[in-house]
């Protein structure tokens, strides 16, 4: 009884903590159209995941703590904009990843750009309302900065 009781319980528990997880959208559009809905900015994400070691850094810094996660859910849309070298990618979010970074002028990694998108006859428009990328000092230090550009919109 008591291995049926605990079997369900770690079960059960892995749905909530799936549950929780954050979700990074890969297709902007999508991500426009949901930012729109809840009337909340796009946090977008330029990263090199597979060989940049501050992209890792602020991943594992800041992106992937609670504190983020909390702040997150509750003020932007998270929107992963990749360019590995080692993984293999699908050549539409290749193409639109690479757009992105044109219209932004991404000179480097990470960098973070906070939007507002418009989606309007299949072409797509932004707002910047800011960028930052690593910010030393862990959640509080980065959140504070972000903020800061929230504000100004």
């Amino acid at each position: 009884m008591k291995k049926i009781l605990l079997l369900t319980m770690l079960v059960f528990g892995c749905f909530v903590m799936q549950a929780q997880e954050l979700k990074w959208h890969t297709n902007v559009k999508e991500a426009i159209a949901i930012g729109n809905k809840e009337k909340k900015p796009l946090l977008m994400f330029f990263t090199g995941s597979d060989w940049c070691g501050w992209c890792i850094r602020l991943q594992k810094e800041v992106l992937k703590t609670p504190e983020f996660e909390k702040w997150a859910k509750a003020n932007v849309i998270l929107v992963e904009l990749d360019y590995p070298r080692r993984t293999a990618q699908n050549p539409e979010i290749k193409a639109q990843n690479n757009e992105l970074q044109q219209a932004f002028s991404i000179q480097g990694f990470p960098t973070i750009c906070f939007a507002n998108g418009t989606n309007k006859d299949g072409k797509v428009n932004f707002e910047g309302l800011g960028t930052t990328g690593y910010v030393a000092g862990g959640p509080a230090a980065w959140l504070e900065v972000a903020n800061g550009i929230l504000k100004k919109k």
